[in-house]
């Protein structure tokens, strides 16, 4: 097996803005394994409040090539234990996963669903982001877009806008990236029309959300909170759904365990995303088939996308069904 990767720009189509920053580019790193001819990717992004430098990531890789190299073909989950022992940043793991289970799946000419027996029949729809703006420009955004479902950003609560939103009688979320306040909270979940929005996200800094209450009206769903297996039982009393990304969790492989897991605690469950191409996103939609809901719009907010494969069309979920993950790069 060989390992080959390089950074890579992608440029977005306007610029990102949330509780965090505004952004215009993410530096992206691009993972690729291959065995006789065939070729598997993974990708992973530099993400600033995850504190991601992808210049450590590719030392890093420098450093495993050879162990990795040295792999004969192996059951990606026992390729992923092989993983486990090196010591990777989740988001390193992620893409290394996720390379290798796209490449696993096109040297078994068979598709990452078929061999996880992932139902594929009905999927959820994909949200679509609305950065942070003036609300009359948020609005104007919503009422154009032609996507069902939307994710509007929020930095800190506004109350009249909060009204605003809910008169446009639409399927919103909120994310607020953590900008909410405690009294913040309070407000949103005594408040009855707050079930009208079909998630509250990340309301609170990490590891601040114990004056939440799962049992109120608001759907409070953790992102940042819920970074892999180990967060889920502690998050109960006061999350009703949570946000599995694969660069959190560290891949394909531990999501299908946190998904599991999750059903069994009784959480709603959302596949999600950073801002990626299609490699990143190809891979997130294959999980669209266990999840209550869906945020995959990462690639349709990039100008520059390097890669064909799954994708998500006003929020249509669009599985190729093509071998592995069916990436191929453009």
């Amino acid at each position: 097996m060989e390992l080959y990767f390089e950074l890579k720009t992608l440029q977005l189509k306007e610029t990102f803005s949330i509780a965090y920053g505004n952004y215009n580019r993410r530096e992206a790193l691009l993972v690729e394994l291959s065995y006789l001819n065939y070729k598997g990717y993974g990708e992973c992004v530099a993400i600033d409040y995850y504190k991601i430098n992808l210049k450590d990531f590719v030392i890093r890789l420098k450093e495993i090539q050879e162990l990795v190299e040295k792999n004969t073909i192996i059951h990606p989950t026992e390729f992923f234990l092989f993983l486990s022992a090196l010591n990777l940043h989740p988001f390193l793991k992620s893409a290394l996963d996720c390379a290798y289970w796209d490449l696993f799946g096109k040297l078994e000419n068979k598709s990452f669903i078929e061999l996880n027996h992932i139902p594929s029949g009905s999927l959820v729809e994909s949200s679509i982001t609305i950065s942070i703006a003036d609300i009359e420009e948020q609005i104007t955004k919503i009422e154009n877009s032609s996507w069902n479902k939307l994710k509007v950003k929020c930095k800190g609560l506004n109350k009249n806008n909060i009204e605003k939103l809910l008169r446009l009688n639409r399927n919103i979320a909120l994310d607020s990236n953590a900008s909410f306040t405690d009294q913040d909270c309070l407000w949103l979940q005594e408040s009855e029309m707050i079930t009208q929005f079909s998630y509250i996200e990340q309301p609170r800094p990490v590891g601040n959300y114990k004056i939440l209450d799962k049992e109120s009206s608001a759907n409070w769903m953790a992102d940042e909170d819920c970074q892999n297996l180990s967060s889920l039982a502690e998050l109960l009393p006061y999350y009703k759904s949570v946000n599995i990304k694969l660069t959190k969790c560290g891949g394909l492989t531990p999501a299908l365990e946190m998904i599991r897991k999750a059903k069994d605690l009784g959480y709603k469950i959302m596949i999600g995303c950073m801002t990626e191409s299609t490699v990143g996103i190809s891979a997130g939609c294959v999980l669209a088939g266990l999840v209550d809901f869906a945020d995959l719009d990462g690639a349709n907010l990039i100008s520059n996308d390097p890669a064909l494969g799954n994708y998500v069309e006003n929020g249509k979920i669009i599985q190729s069904g093509n071998p592995g993950l069916g990436i191929i790069l453009k």
